[in-house]
């Protein structure tokens, strides 16, 4: 299937290469001028969580979205046929002429464009062998110079190449130069702003149409996150040429972030990741207050967000209709307070067994009858190859975060699930749903009392005459957030829904971390604090003050507490049940590469 054929690539490159070659502005308008942009993330914006975020949206607002794949490994794609036709499904036989190919998912031109594939190289040959590949199935070929994970400086890609701008120039011009259609790039700031605008002026003259800039730097990863520095993007938008392509990156939690976004770098499109991960409907407007139907949830004050069992069912529905190639199963429609709850009290007599089997996960899958794929039990599970079936369990762990902390029967049975399982993810669906009805039961019962929770520590909301207590969603979800640098308080009571509700996953900043121990100054850094310090109390100010955000981002931490360690998604602590060393778990850091 996909690219191991190359018959079929040479099919799909006449079309492409009769159509002329169009640079920067130029390309942007021509492929509809998206305002908005899915990122590319490790394993994670495969072709089901791309059609997931474009079905919130109406075809005119889809008109608008641009998608990224996962980023993929250049000389890998280009020398493994293996490699291809399990990262990229573009094509697959045709059921009338097996010798020939169509349209499968990846960049299917009428389900999943416009579509930008992302490669990390450190080699033009290998870049190029690669992007020649991947061309006749997008509308561009991205080169990742944003990665800052180990792996990436092992392998010396990413963020890692920023030192060497003559190699960059050359991965750029090579495509620019060869391919016949554009060449993007995705970078991260550098220490000053004059540093990046030379990096970003390196990048265009070797032959980008357009540039994403990432207001972190490298060392911003991890408990080091910290906040996006949109300041740097905005410097660009004012020292380059008007008719440069700008994509900004970072900060975007809550819809009403986008337009914020837009408006403090000047941008021409704002890209996410880790709040698309955390809700598909980002880019989507609410349905207008009375239209809410069944998915959208609103409170007792008018304020919500997306129903997490809706958002999970649309997801299997895809995966089943494109991933599959069957028809979803037929599914009772979503409860609402009023309807008949019969079907839950039932459950509630047989104390939802289905998510809570005990016994080692190789003795439950014998007694399932091995369902890989989703499919009828008797026999061995098959391991799936599909990218979009290897994604469902890190993305559910990230987009059910909220209810699972609160419900880790839940958390326990997703750990429990098989890559390919599609039947375990259904029963999940199922216990998730249950556990949603009650919530929404429990509501309305109280009043909305049932999920009022204590506010931050008097310190951090008194002073500003704030009440410490107030119902979740009383902020409107489309809301713009204004992010503290010295705290996440605030963004955290902003962000704050329901458990039912999606909604973002707020990192604590490098100092909060710093002070819950999370993570460790090195000795080197507590020398220069404490000279800082010194000088200070001398009144001569000496030590390098590098700016209030610039000291704390670039901060030296204990190498071994820099990362998140993998357990699972985001710190929760998935049950080791499972054959870990087959199908590891992923920090999230490693799934938001660049």
């Amino acid at each position: 299937m996909a690219l191991s054929d190359t018959a079929g690539l040479a099919s799909a490159e006449a079309p492409t290469a009769s159509r002329p070659k169009l640079h920067g502005r130029a390309f942007y308008e021509s492929i509809g001028s998206p305002r908005y942009v899915v990122a590319p993330m490790v394993d994670q914006s495969e072709f089901a969580w791309r059609m997931l975020t474009r079905s919130f949206l109406t075809p005119e607002e889809n008109s608008k979205v641009l998608a990224y794949t996962p980023m993929l490994h250049a000389r890998l794609f280009e020398e493994s046929a293996k490699y291809r036709d399990t990262h990229f499904q573009a094509t697959r036989p045709s059921p009338t002429s097996p010798a020939e190919t169509i349209p499968f998912l990846d960049g299917n031109p009428s389900l999943d464009r416009p579509l930008f594939v992302q490669f990390c190289a450190n080699d033009p040959a290998h870049l190029l062998g690669a992007a020649r590949l991947a061309a006749p199935y997008c509308d561009a070929i991205d080169l990742n110079l944003g990665c800052p994970q180990g792996i990436a400086r092992k392998g010396h890609y990413g963020a890692f190449l920023q030192e060497d701008q003559e190699l960059i120039y050359k991965l750029i011009n090579t495509l620019h130069k060869n391919l016949p259609i554009p060449v993007t790039a995705k970078i991260r700031i550098l220490d000053t702003k004059e540093e990046t605008l030379a990096y970003a002026k390196n990048v265009l003259a070797a032959g980008a149409s357009i540039i994403t800039v990432h207001g972190r730097r490298r060392e911003q990863k991890g408990h080091l996150t910290g906040l996006a520095d949109w300041d740097y993007i905005r410097y660009l938008r004012d020292n380059l040429p008007p008719e440069t392509v700008i994509f900004a990156n970072g900060n975007i939690l809550q819809r009403g972030d986008l337009e914020r976004c837009l408006e403090a770098t000047g941008a021409d499109a704002v890209m996410s990741a880790e709040g698309n991960l955390s809700n598909p409907a980002l880019f989507a407007r609410p349905p207008p207050p009375g239209q809410d139907g069944r998915e959208y949830w609103r409170g007792r004050d008018g304020k919500g967000g997306w129903r997490v069992d809706a958002v999970f069912r649309r997801y299997l529905d895809i995966l089943h209709r494109y991933a599959l190639q069957r028809d979803p199963p037929a599914r009772r429609p979503l409860f609402v307070v009023g309807d008949d709850e019969a079907w839950l009290r039932e459950r509630q007599e047989g104390g939802e067994r289905d998510g809570e089997e005990e016994g080692p996960a190789r003795k439950k899958r014998k007694k399932d009858g091995g369902a890989g794929g989703g499919g009828v039990g008797g026999g061995k599970q098959e391991r799936t190859t599909s990218p979009n079936l290897l994604a469902v369990r890190p993305h559910l762990f990230h987009l059910l975060r909220h209810l699972v902390s609160r419900h880790t029967d839940i958390r326990d049975a997703l750990a429990r699930c098989q890559a390919g399982d599609v039947a375990a993810i259904e029963r999940v669906l199922d216990m998730v749903e249950r556990r949603v009805a009650g919530g929404l039961v429990e509501y309305e019962r109280t009043c909305g009392r049932s999920v009022e929770e204590p506010g931050p520590e008097p310190a951090a909301t008194e002073a500003k005459g704030e009440p410490r207590n107030r119902a979740i969603g009383e902020e409107d979800e489309g809301a713009a957030t204004s992010p503290d640098p010295e705290s996440s308080v605030a963004t955290v009571r902003a962000c704050k829904r329901p458990w039912w509700v999606v909604q973002p996953i707020v990192r604590p900043l490098p100092k909060e971390a710093l002070a819950k121990g999370s993570i460790q100054l090195s000795r080197k850094e507590l020398k220069r604090q404490q000279q800082q310090q010194a000088a200070a109390a001398n009144g001569s100010g000496g030590g390098d003050s590098g700016g209030g955000g610039k000291a704390g981002n670039n901060a030296e931490t204990n190498p071994k507490e820099e990362l998140l360690k993998p357990d699972g998604k985001d710190g929760i602590n998935e049950p080791l049940a499972v054959d870990e060393k087959k199908r590891p778990s992923v920090p999230i850091d490693e799934l938001v590469a660049g």
